[in-house]
């Protein structure tokens, strides 16, 4: 790659225009979002952020309620329904040193970046940047993984320690540009900043970088032995077979000594492990610096539409192109990481659902992408941000990414906590930077990430690194991929040498595959959550599961042109006792015209409502069409009298499968066998009679796939029809909403 970026900010710390030097621009603090490699879709610009004036630090709270011991694991969840307030300290740069000016409260990152726009400035930069660049000043810093306690309803059990850093954003009022396309580089700035008129002089005076020398060695220690590593995947796998979760991403950390500063560890790493979302950051006073060469993206807006680019799936590079070839044929043709891809496409359809205008959502492009070190599988989504949301309300729904959590969202990121037993700190959340006013913005998912901690003059540093465990994950398989993955990071730190590392190392490439996306739809109905207790909501009433797929489900049926109701059945750490009579009276005020039982963890006994709605259909107490999804699938066989069991064949997420049908009902003009995505481990199973009739068969397990009731209009089925890997899902959907309610 073109180094010009950090030689400029390398020179700008000697003539006084960053760094200790800066005192008269603003504080020490150092800030560049780097696009390293050569010039791509992914890598197009990189900004070196001038001396900022304002900080703004989020702690951990001291009044974060404990949590009793349990597991998540073993389908033990334990969230909450009012999220606690945290305080985001505001800080000046005043007479050399940061000094606190106010303290802003909030209970999420969405209202933490609104309650920022009062120190913002609304003037745009004196020179326009390019479109895709912040127009005026932005907020850029991290955010810790650990800001979940406030994404998502749930209290960590390892939380981290009181005061501990979650957040640091700095106000950038004047940066650096570098467009990749041209390698040039322009100042922006608001009018008459004597700092843009000084850095613009000296754009084409800095010399070239220093050649680095090998780092001198130092020891590592690894948070887990293989063998331990080993057992928590079986531990995961076990999870996955009694239903609870899809996949859990688990990380491992190595720890240990630098001999150098952080900022020669980007340098080095910039050249032997470039990546499109890098990122240097450097807080003297707090003694912490973030070195991050990542290649993925969480979310990107320009104002109007949202893009995120989840990856999922790995390989090595190979030693020569055969090789490379080999093993991009052998990624693409495989059924767990193929699987494990669609199942993180979904998850981020739908998390990017709850701002995007129905019917919005695209696959742009879905390709290998070829790094250092490593290729995965990216696929690229967008769309187009509805009436009133913005990239900031995106943030807060996407964030912790899918890729490193995994599936359905809540569940196993407490799962997670379970497993790890530490914080995560700022590895897998975000660094990028945000236009609170416009809600433009642009963050990556801070993996391949150093975390670099200064005691006394002593710098120590902590890299993890994991991956997403699914049923048909390897134990030994992981363990290696986890290690490569943290390789490059770690002989950057002097840890390992690169015989002891033995990775192929590439030059960066994209590859374009088929597309897989989900159909289109052309009408536009709404989706709102209500609650249950009031309104009268009419139309579709879909019930939530905890699941991380219940938005596109939404979507999906609003795409049909349907209004959606969306009722959450699991909120709280207590939940309301359900029967049918109580049910009735949440029909008779909401009115629905049809009712969908939602998919989620777990057994269909662990959502009192699911199960009372199957049993008061089925009861004839209710007379609206009811359709169960996966979940709610297994509420109505085990109201029927079904036994719900582990799958013979064992859990499969993610994978579309044959099915074969009669092509009426539900299934009525979608001709047999077809494809439609599996996710679950449970199916259910009679051992005598029942008022169900069995609609669907997968061709292989020969597993009960579908079923409706032989006279009322109660209909199931054990697959997403929302899912990009089912072919005819929409128009089973238009199928079930047909079907109108008895008189």
């Amino acid at each position: 790659m073109n180094l010009d970026i950090l030689a400029l900010q390398n020179h700008m710390r000697e003539v006084g225009l960053s760094g200790p030097k800066a005192v008269h621009y603003g504080g020490p603090d150092e800030v560049l979002l780097c696009s390293s490699g050569p010039h791509s879709h992914l890598a197009e610009y990189s900004i070196l952020c001038g001396p900022s004036r304002r900080r703004v630090l989020v702690r951990q709270p001291k009044n974060m309620e404990s949590v009793q011991a349990h597991s998540p694991l073993r389908g033990e969840i334990s969230l909450h329904q009012e999220k606690k307030t945290f305080t985001a300290q505001v800080e000046e740069w005043k007479h050399g040193c940061w000094y606190h000016s106010t303290s802003i409260f909030a209970k999420g990152l969405d209202e933490l970046m609104e309650k920022l726009r009062d120190l913002t400035s609304t003037a745009c930069f004196e020179q326009r940047p390019a479109s895709k660049m912040p127009q005026r000043p932005f907020w850029t810093g991290a955010f810790a993984y650990d800001m979940v306690q406030w994404t998502q309803p749930l209290r960590l059990q390892n939380q981290p320690k009181q005061d501990e850093l979650l957040t640091i954003l700095w106000l950038v009022e004047r940066m650096v540009v570098q467009d990749r396309s041209t390698e040039s580089m322009t100042v922006h700035a608001l009018q008459n900043d004597n700092w843009a008129q000084k850095v613009s002089l000296n754009l084409d005076l800095f010399p070239a970088l220093d050649d680095l020398e090998a780092p001198l060695k130092s020891q590592e220690t690894s948070s887990l032995s293989d063998q331990k590593h080993e057992a928590i995947i079986d531990d995961i796998r076990e999870s996955i077979r009694d239903g609870q979760m899809y996949q859990v991403n688990v990380g491992r950390w190595w720890d240990g000594r630098l001999t150098e500063h952080p900022r020669r560890i980007f340098q080095r790493l910039s050249q032997t492990n470039p990546a499109p979302f890098s990122a240097f950051l450097f807080a003297p006073d707090l003694g912490l610096s973030l070195v991050c060469c990542s290649p993925e993206s969480l979310i990107q807006s320009d104002g109007s539409k949202v893009f995120t680019s989840p990856i999922k799936g790995t390989r090595p590079r190979g030693e020569n192109d055969e090789k490379e070839l080999q093993l991009r044929d052998e990624m693409v043709r495989d059924e767990k990481e193929r699987a494990e891809h669609r199942m993180l496409v979904d998850l981020m359809r739908n998390d990017i659902a709850t701002v995007a205008r129905v019917g919005s959502i695209q696959v742009e492009r879905f390709d290998v992408e070829a790094y250092a070190h490593v290729q995965h599988l990216v696929t690229h989504l967008s769309a187009d941000l509805e009436d009133g949301k913005n990239g900031v309300d995106a943030i807060h729904n996407v964030f912790p990414g899918g890729s490193i959590t995994g599936c359905p969202r809540t569940v196993v990121c407490a799962a997670i906590d379970e497993i790890e037993q530490r914080p995560r700190s700022f590895w897998t959340g975000s660094i990028g930077w945000i236009d609170v006013h416009s809600g433009a913005c642009s963050l990556n998912i801070a993996i391949r990430t150093l975390i670099a901690k200064q005691r006394r003059k002593q710098w120590f540093g902590s890299v993890a690194a994991g991956g997403g465990i699914t049923i048909g994950s390897d134990p030994q398989t992981e363990v290696e991929e986890a290690k490569w993955k943290a390789a490059a990071l770690r002989e950057a730190c002097g840890w390992i040498k690169r015989e002891q590392s033995d990775l192929p190392i590439g030059k960066l490439a994209t590859h374009p595959l088929l597309i897989e996306a989900p159909p289109q739809t052309v009408h536009a109905g709404k989706v709102e959550f209500i609650s249950g207790t009031k309104g009268d909501a009419n139309g579709v009433l879909l019930i939530d599961n905890l699941d991380s797929f219940t938005l596109n489900i939404a979507h999906a049926v609003a795409g049909l042109g349907r209004n959606v109701n969306v009722l959450k059945a699991r909120n709280g750490n207590t939940m309301r006792e359900w029967n049918t009579e109580s049910v009735k009276q949440l029909i008779q005020r909401i009115k629905p015209t049809h009712i969908i039982l939602g998919p989620g963890p777990g057994k269909p006994t662990d959502s009192p409502l699911t199960m009372a709605v199957a049993n008061a259909a089925l009861s004839e107490e209710i007379s609206v069409p009811v359709l169960g999804i996966c979940l709610g699938h297994q509420a109505i066989g085990m109201a029927a009298g079904m036994e719900v069991v582990r799958s013979a064949g064992g859990p499969v997420h993610g994978s579309p499968r044959q099915c074969e049908h009669q092509e009426t009902g539900l299934f009525s003009g979608i001709e047999s066998p077809t494809l439609f995505t599996r996710y679950n481990s449970l199916c259910v199973m009679a051992s005598e009679p029942t008022c169900l009739v069995e609609t669907a068969i997968e061709t292989d397990s020969r597993m009960v796939m579908g079923l409706q009731h032989e006279a009322l209009p109660i209909h199931s089925v054990q697959f997403h029809p929302e899912s990009v890997g089912s072919r005819h899902g929409l128009t089973l959907l238009q199928n079930f909403l047909s079907i109108e309610a008895d008189a």
